[in-house]
This record gives C-alpha cells, sequence and structure tokens, in this order.
C-alpha cells in the first residue's frame, strides 16, 4: 500500500481493516505501549529489540512487565492470534512494515553534553535498508530540536536511494507518556502532537493518529517545532520543580512547613508550584533541558533559568547529605559506626525504572563519607554496581534494623503504608529520618526520633539548622 498516494477515507479503512503492517523499533516502557496502541487500532504489528533474550520472552509470552500490569494480557492475546511478533532483524521488520515508529532509547553525556543517539542512528540504518516507496517513518524518541531534518532524513535518503515526501514519508510525533499508565496515556490522557517532514508526511500521521488518541491531534509546522515541544513540556517540570526544591530550603530555614504554604498558594488558579524533593531522575526530565541547552550553545545563547534549574535538581541529593549529616552531628552520632537505610532506588514511586535516580549519587556520598548502607526497594530486585561500591542490597527489616538513619528516596506505595511502628521498633534510637518525598510528614514519631521532610518540616527532636 503506497501511503502517500492514498486518501485520508483508505488510511483509516486499512488500519480498521487490519491491512496496516506496523514496526516498533525498541520494545521498552515506550515501544510496547506504542504496539498495544496500534494493534487495539487493528494494524498488524512487528517489534524490533537488540535484547534476544527479551524478544524470545516477549514471543513465548513468559514476559513480565510490573511497570505496565495491563500489558501482558493485552500483548499475550495479539501474540496467540498473530498479529503481533517480536524479532532481532531491524531490516526484516522493515520489509515487512508499512510504518516504521522508532521508540529506542535516547541520552546524553553527562559530563561532555553531547547527546547520545547511537541506538536511533541504528534503527534508522536499519529501517532504510527496508524502506519502500509508499512507506512512512515515523520518530517518536525524544531528540535535540533538528534530529529528524538534519539527521534522520539525509541518513534514510542516502541509503535508500528514496526521496523524503516524494518516495516516502517521515514525520515526528513525541511520545507523551507516565512509567505505569503509558497506553492510557497513549489512546485516552492526551492529544498526539504531530509534525511531518512536509504536508504529505504530516496528513498520513495525523490521520492515523486520529484513530488512536482520542483525544485528537495536534499538528505543528515541522518536525522540529514537534521535537521542541515534547523538550519544553520537561523543562517546564523541571524549572518548577527546581523553585520547589529552592523555595523549601528557605521554609527550613524559617522553621516553616513548605508543604503547609504550597497547599495555600496552589488555592489561587495561577500559582502552581510543584512538589520539593530529593531530586529528579529518570530518562526524561533530566535530558531534556541538555538537549536544548546543547542547541543553545551552538547557537551562542544563554539559557540561565534551564540550566539553572538543572543544576539546582542535580544538586538535591548533595542537600540531602548535607541535611543528614547535620541531624546526626546533632545527635552525636560517631560516623564510622553510623548505619544508614536508604528506602527506595527507582527514579519515581510504583516503578522498577532506576535511570539517572537521585538515589545513586545519594548512595554513593553515603559510602564516601564511612557509612554502612543498606539499601532496600520492593519494586528492583538487586543492583551489582550498589554492592560493587559497598551498598548491600537487602529486605526492608534488614535495611531497617539496627539503623542510625532512614532516607526515603522513593514514593513507593509500599513505603507510604508502612506504620510509624514500623521505625521505632527496628532503628536504633535516637535516630533520624530524611523523608525525601514528603509522604510521612502527617504521621507522629516519638521524641527519640527526628524527622526532617525535604518539604521544610521537623518534628521530634531538635534540630538546628542555622548553623
Amino acid at each position: 500500500m503506497n501511503l502517500l498516494e492514498s486518501s485520508n477515507e483508505d488510511l483509516l479503512e486499512a488500519l480498521k481493516k487490519s491491512r496496516l503492517n506496523v514496526s516498533v523499533y525498541g520494545l521498552g516502557r515506550v515501544g510496547l505501549p506504542l504496539a498495544a496502541a496500534w494493534l487495539r487500532a487493528g494494524a498488524k504489528v512487528l517489534g524490533v529489540d537488540v535484547n534476544k533474550s527479551w524478544v524470545e520472552k516477549l514471543n513465548s509470552g513468559r514476559f513480565e512487565f510490573r511497570d505496565e500490569p495491563s500489558l501482558q494480557p493485552i500483548l499475550k492475546s495479539y501474540i496467540s492470534s498473530g498479529m503481533f511478533k517480536a524479532v532481532t532483524d531491524g531490516v526484516y521488520a522493515s520489509k515487512f512494515s508499512n510504518i516504521k515508529l522508532v521508540a529506542v532509547p535516547t541520552s546524553i553525556d553527562l559530563d561532555s553534553g553531547e547527546p547520545d543517539l547511537s541506538a536511533l542512528i541504528d534503527a534508522l540504518k536499519n529501517i532504510a535498508g527496508g524502506l519502500k516507496r509508499g512507506d512512512l517513518v515515523v520518530l517518536e524518541s525524544s531528540v535535540p530540536p533538528g534530529t529528524t531534518i538534519n539527521l534522520a532524513k539525509p541518513l534514510l535518503e542516502s541509503i535508500s536511494r528514496l526521496k523524503v515526501e516524494v518516495d516516502f514519508g517521515l514525520a515526528y510525533s513525541p511520545e507523551r507518556v507516565m512509567v505505569g499508565r503509558a497506553l492510557k496515556d497513549i489512546e485516552e490522557n492526551y492529544p498526539k502532537i504531530v509534525g511531518g517532514i512536509g504536508p504529505k508526511s504530516t496528513r498520513i500521521i495525523s490521520t492515523l493518529y486520529s484513530l488512536i488518541a482520542r483525544r485528537g491531534v495536534i499538528k505543528l509546522s515541522s518536525t522540529t517545532a514537534a521535537e521542541t515541544a515534547k523538550l519544553f513540556e520537561g523543562i517546564y517540570r523541571d524549572v518548577n520543580i527546581a523553585l520547589a526544591n529552592e523555595l523549601s530550603k528557605l521554609c527550613l530555614k524559617m522553621g516553616l512547613d513548605f508543604m503547609e504554604i504550597r497547599e495555600a498558594c496552589n488555592s489561587q488558579p495561577y500559582c502552581n508550584l510543584h512538589i520539593p524533593g530529593i531530586g529528579v531522575g529518570g530518562a526524561c526530565i533530566p535530558i531534556y533541558p541538555r538537549y536544548v541547552m546543547w542547541i543553545a550553545d551552538q547557537l551562542d545563547l544563554n539559557l540561565p533559568i534551564t540550566s539553572n534549574a538543572r543544576r539546582i535538581n542535580d544538586e538535591m541529593p548533595k542537600y540531602a547529605l548535607n541535611l543528614l549529616l547535620k541531624a546526626l552531628k546533632n545527635l552525636d552520632k560517631h560516623f564510622e559506626s553510623v548505619k544508614i537505610a536508604v528506602l527506595g532506588l527507582a527514579f519515581r514511586g510504583n516503578t522498577s525504572d532506576t535511570r539517572l535516580s537521585p538515589a545513586y549519587p545519594l548512595i554513593y556520598s553515603l559510602i564516601n563519607q564511612g557509612f554502612k548502607v543498606y539499601v532496600h526497594d520492593p519494586w528492583v530486585e538487586g543492583d551489582i554496581k550498589l554492592n560493587f561500591k559497598g551498598a548491600v542490597f537487602t529486605s526492608l527489616e534488614e535495611a531497617l534494623k539496627g539503623s542510625d538513619a532512614a532516607i526515603i528516596v522513593t514514593d513507593h506505595d509500599e513505603f507510604k503504608q508502612l506504620p510509624e511502628r514500623v521505625f521505632v521498633e527496628l532503628m536504633n534510637k535516637p535516630a533520624v529520618i530524611l523523608d525525601g518525598r514528603n509522604i510521612y510528614r502527617n504521621k507522629c514519631f516519638t521524641d527519640n526520633i527526628l524527622y526532617i521532610s525535604m518539604g521544610g518540616k521537623i518534628s521530634g527532636m531538635k534540630l538546628a539548622l542555622s548553623k
């Protein structure tokens, strides 16, 4: 089927009647929900991933995806019916499909600031090897502005010997999902942003996504505009989290509860103070500002608000460490014998995703201080890197038993439901609880436990923070 020559009615009919073949490159937290959404719309889907064991698990139906529990029964039904299959051969998948969706991971070198698009380049080379006239390629991975037109377009054209907008379509449509509800985000929660390399590409992708995204489609003027819109969403959150972190530090110095003040401020519709915390992790918010700063640097432009916000959020684990050190000194703890329980390794609650989690720099700093560090996360099975560095990954009881301090890094439901007595019975009093996610701020701890919230609340024993 030649998508460029098909009418909108023919495109929708082909999708509904399972006459469209789709390949999804990257079968992770974005790619699998994306595949499920297209399957439910009617497409036949071939998933592509470089991890051979993961592909085998998917095809056998033995995979577990705790971060997105609804996916397993959905995908298993399509595997059984022959509508979905996973492969490692990207060229074969490209030859098979009319539409190629790219959802591979992208990142950045945190030291040099250079984007790492190696997985994207590999996927595009495979796609180009099987690209046919009438096909459509859609990038959904988060990328620096200009990637589609400056990287994807020339690479696809040079390898395939085909011309964009003449022989094949090319578009950018950013994923707008949160881990744990990705499929619902795609199908129900948000409009789908699309931007084509030209009018033909824009028409095709907007028409097809109108059948998938119930909130509709937002058509932007270019692929670069669509790429930038995705990044600006993340920067908005990063800047506002940094503001909350900065103001919560002031509240702690003043003896005020930031969360109490925040609730009052946000009763006014023009105020939306975010929640402070021990740091910002994941593969999105810490990366997007750096993509934009990288482009701005090439244009000889300084972005002080964006860069300062990133610095503030990056420094929150260090700020938490300093709070802890001050608290331990107030309690006359001898550092060489102190045991620290770190609750949570994932960057966000109710997920196993540990990418760029603020737990890592915090744990490494604790180890460098000479503390005995015990880590527990009910969503994460273990971490060889931590064991190598000197931290022990263990059960909740073993982590808390005899500990002098507990640091809550992740707001898992399992942690939110813990009663005060668990800490009182297991910890070595006097003890410190440093609540990096403000989940215990309404609990009442005994006088021999010093509770400090990153939201500016202190209870139990006294702590001199002004020194």
